[in-house]
């Protein structure tokens, strides 16, 4: 039930409006479970902001497809099964699915009302839902560096006579200049074809993904709510000293990535960067990520960078 953890927080992400200065009040607990299984089911906006009031737009993801499949997570689950637990005389858990998942935000009753205490399930909500999305984007960083080498020693995918390393993650319709492009039933697949398959299948459109790679291009669309960008030098502290991969056009003296959170504290909060030495480096760059980020344009991994673990 991992895959919850974003509740029905995100279902209209792309929206961003204030919720009621309170959370809506309930006469009893069981009320307030089935407005939020009617809300959860119906995908409606209005009345999931009514329960979980002002703080609903902080529980909020950015990323559509991500929302939209946990909702159906929950949508499923709760046709499974949903119970109330008693955890106080004044609150209640409510519990999902066969294996009785606990729904992070609680019920509590103040004065002779119940509610749901959105402050208290919060942070426990974040916490899932940016550790997952910092998995996936260090994942992402390791089959990057696998997809450009693969791209390198399979053959001259742009017929230009230079072995290289592809400085797109898309490549243009009929061309292969970049790590993806469309295969038939029998070919090869390219270098983050699987990737892409995968994207896909959750419900990712190829605008989607190429947003999340191109931020500056694009609509704003993160991937499991990160963007990456491929980076195409290096800086003094990288292994090997300053210098550009790209010489006459081609980049062939290395490649790297950056990957980092579309709503820090939110969607993620490490900020992560990769070389074709397969070494991920992790930094929090704080509130202000984004434009810090933007600003990001060699691989340099001072000594604020730490590596991450495997």
């Amino acid at each position: 039930m991992a895959a919850l953890v974003l509740l029905l927080a995100g279902s209209f992400s792309g929206q961003t409006s204030a919720g009621p200065a309170q959370p809506r009040s309930f006469a009893a607990p069981e009320e307030a479970m089935k407005a939020l299984v009617e809300a959860g089911k119906a995908k409606d906006r209005a009345a999931l902001a009514d329960l979980f009031g002002p703080q609903y737009d902080k529980l909020l993801s950015g990323d559509e497809v991500q929302d939209n499949k946990e909702l159906e997570q929950f949508s499923a689950a709760v046709d499974e099964s949903v119970k109330l637990d008693k955890t106080a005389e004044d609150r209640m858990i409510v519990s999902i699915g066969k294996d009785n998942w606990p729904f992070p935000i609680p019920i509590v009753k103040k004065t002779s009302q119940w509610r749901f205490d959105t402050d208290a399930g919060m942070q426990e909500i974040l916490n899932r839902r940016i550790g997952e999305n910092e998995l996936s984007a260090i994942a992402t960083c390791r089959a990057y560096v696998l997809a450009q080498w693969e791209y390198f020693t399979e053959g001259d995918h742009d017929n230009d006579g230079v072995a290289e390393f592809a400085q797109k993650f898309i490549s243009s319709v009929g061309n292969r200049e970049g790590l993806y492009w469309e295969t038939g039933e029998n070919e090869r697949p390219s270098p983050m074809g699987a990737m892409v398959a995968a994207a896909r299948a959750e419900g990712y459109s190829a605008g989607q993904r190429k947003a999340a790679a191109n931020p500056a291009e694009h609509k704003r669309s993160p991937y499991h709510g990160y963007y990456f960008r491929i980076l195409k030098r290096q800086g003094p502290h990288a292994p090997g000293g300053k210098y550009d991969y790209v010489i006459n056009g081609n980049m062939i003296a290395g490649y790297a990535l950056i990957a980092y959170p579309d709503k820090w504290g939110s969607s993620g909060i490490m900020t992560f960067i990769v070389n074709q030495q397969g070494r991920v480096y992790q930094k929090n760059l704080g509130p202000n990520t984004l434009k810090l980020a933007a600003g990001i344009t060699e691989y340099d991994p001072d000594v604020t960078w730490k590596v991450v673990k495997e």
